[in-house]
């Protein structure tokens, strides 16, 4: 099957999968809410549209540069409590991702809707952020060369790595691949259903997580993969 990739690189990313009230996580890798969310952003989808065809791509993200976990506050104000009262002041802890790096791939077997999403990437209807709308991306997340007749694996383990401080690649390894697996052994609670206001609803996942040896180093993207 056809797979497209995309580069999800920030100063600041969130992938929250279970956050509560004034406790807003990060899991350590995109969810595929999250990405299915950016996706419709691109093709200028509403909350209200159905998101089966996106959801049912299967996702793969290959960690090439992890990052490290950090954490704010933000304070908001005159806050409306359940009993109909307003507080003062809220404070709230949220964490994020700083300075991490990810290739994601989404495998189907309709390259024309992949190849559809690829330009939707490269000229976005709506505003394109990673996880939070403060998030923008630091790089393109359109790769010239993202669409591939590779299957989901094999393209993660060939694409080139995305860092690029050459010190930092010849130290590396192993990369670690997340990946969609009916038999996984990890469940996420992030496979969208809606993203309505009102009826916001997702779907356990199932994954499975593994090892890959490093890919290629290449030099930073050319002029063209910017424009």
């Amino acid at each position: 099957m056809p797979t497209l990739l995309l580069r999800l690189a920030a100063p600041m990313q969130s992938w929250g999968a279970s956050s509560r009230f004034t406790v807003r996580d990060t899991v350590r890798e995109p969810t595929k809410s999250g990405v299915v969310g950016l996706i419709a952003a691109a093709l200028g989808r509403l909350r209200t549209a159905p998101l089966d065809d996106l959801a049912a791509l299967r996702m793969g993200v290959r960690i090439d540069r992890p990052g490290r976990v950090a954490m704010d506050y933000h304070t908001a104000q005159n806050v409306y409590k359940a009993s109909g009262r307003i507080k003062a002041t809220e404070v709230s802890r949220r964490y994020y991702l700083a300075d991490a790096v990810f290739l994601v791939g989404l495998e189907g077997d309709d390259q024309a809707w992949l190849a559809r999403i690829h330009q939707a990437l490269r000229n976005p209807r709506w505003t394109l952020y990673l996880g939070r709308k403060a998030f923008v991306p630091a790089e393109p997340i359109w790769l010239v060369d993202g669409m591939t007749e590779l299957s989901l694996l094999d393209a993660l383990k060939i694409y080139p790595w995305l860092g690029r401080d050459e010190k930092v690649y010849r130290s590396l390894r192993h990369l670690r691949v997340v990946m969609d697996d009916p038999g996984g052994a990890i469940v996420r609670y992030d496979l969208p259903i809606s993203f309505r206001w009102d009826k916001r609803s997702y779907a356990p996942r199932r994954v499975k997580s593994l090892f890959i040896p490093r890919p290629l180093y290449r030099k930073p993207f050319s002029e063209e993969e910017a424009m």
